[in-house]
């Protein structure tokens, strides 16, 4: 699903409310996701998951092409794992 999939799925069900507005919302979480992210926080969605920044160490990689040794820097990568509830309703067949 994109974010624009997300965006007419939660306009179907509240039509009272704009796109523009509905689009603004959506944006909104995402951003404020992304920032608490970045300051190290982690987020919680209860029978969603959970949102981290995992460290990944500085290594040498290779360019695929060129097959040239890259170092690549300290970084924050995110990390999502899935809650129980989720990976059970993801599992079930139909």
């Amino acid at each position: 699903m994109t974010k624009s999939e997300l965006i007419k799925k939660v306009q179907a069900q509240f039509p009272i409310f704009e796109q523009a507005d509905i689009t603004l919302v959506v944006k909104t979480i995402f951003d404020s996701m992304g920032q608490a992210l970045k300051r190290g926080e982690k987020i919680e969605i209860r029978g969603f998951g959970t949102f981290t920044a995992r460290e990944r160490k500085a290594r040498v990689g290779r360019n695929p092409k060129s097959g040239a040794a890259v170092d690549l820097p300290d970084r924050k990568a995110p990390f999502f794992k899935a809650a129980k509830a989720l990976r059970i309703k993801v599992d079930q067949k139909k």
